[in-house]
């Protein structure tokens, strides 16, 4: 395998690995059923954010004047990834986890490929077409297999809302990591400025919903499971994938997530998934299959 390729495969392979870390998070919720979705979301990132920043703090002295030339690159990162977690969790708890999620993960490779394509000139290959349209059916189907969290139509449909702004922030903010990558600041350095301030900016909503996260020890080993294993360990997994294939294949692969949270919901909560989610779950496999056995070529390559 040539070293492009074989560089191109690690990425995907920590990439599909942050995706399982990722589809934890509905179930460690569950753990924690007095903290709402805006405590759950701000210290899981909040926290996570901020952790990528301080074992970055070495490179980001080193990268800071690159850093500060792309001052406004950094802050639209940041803004998207202080409102990524708020609207994901809350789309979880508004449709449930199977809708919330599926919607904001299905619609992330979306918004992916065409921020590729309008910003920076990229084509949407046929790989990454067909990967993406086996996750989209899969992930539909994953949906249907599975009943909503209960709540009134409303709430659905403004869950399903918060879901595509939660894909859109995703994606956002990709592509701003890894335009950093690509501008010469090291992965260290564009992960940590990104989700650094990012954490920094939801450092109010957790100090103004977070009391119910340290009332009980259940809830705050919740709280620093989500903070420290799915986001800050699943990021820093995630910013290798960047630094070796594009935002979109990352995205895509990504969709792993909601296969692994529904699985865990079946196996640890108790859900239940009928057939056609199974087949679901079957479709997000092989688009994984699609990108990981032969990765796109990254960036430079195309």
């Amino acid at each position: 395998m040539p070293a492009t390729d074989r560089s191109a495969a690690v990425g995907a392979l920590a990439v599909a690995v942050t995706g399982l870390l990722w589809g934890t998070t509905g179930t460690a919720a569950t753990f924690a059923p007095e903290a709402g979705p805006l405590a759950i979301g701000s210290a899981a990132l909040g926290v996570g954010g901020i952790l990528q920043a301080l074992i970055a703090i070495g490179p980001l002295r080193a990268a800071w004047p690159a850093i500060r030339a792309r001052w406004g690159l950094v802050a639209l990162g940041a803004v998207a990834v202080a409102i990524y977690p708020l609207a994901f969790y809350s789309s979880m708890h508004l449709a449930g986890v199977a809708i919330g999620s599926v919607v904001s993960l299905a619609s992330a490779p979306l918004a992916s490929g065409v921020i590729e394509r309008v910003v920076d000139g990229h084509p949407l290959t046929r790989r990454w077409m067909l990967a993406a349209g086996l996750g989209i059916v899969g992930s539909a189907l994953l949906s249907a297999g599975k009943d909503a969290a209960g709540g009134s139509a409303v709430d659905t449909v403004i869950g399903i809302v918060l879901g595509l702004v939660a894909g859109l922030t995703y994606a956002t903010y990709s592509w701003v990591a890894q335009s950093l990558m690509a501008a010469g600041v090291p992965r260290a350095a564009a992960m940590g400025s990104v989700f650094g301030a990012g954490g920094i900016l939801l450092l109010p909503v957790l100090a103004a919903t977070g009391a119910p996260l340290v009332a009980s020890a259940a809830a705050f080993g919740v709280a620093a499971y989500m903070a420290v294993v799915p986001m800050f360990l699943g990021y820093v997994l995630f910013g290798i994938g960047l630094s070796r294939i594009r935002a979109s294949t990352a995205t895509t692969i990504t969709l792993i997530e909601p296969a692994a949270a529904t699985i865990l919901a079946v196996a640890v909560v108790g859900e239940r998934l009928s057939v056609t989610g199974w087949i679901g779950i079957a479709l997000l496999g092989a688009a994984l299959v699609v990108l990981a056995v032969r990765p796109a070529p990254p960036a430079v390559r195309a």
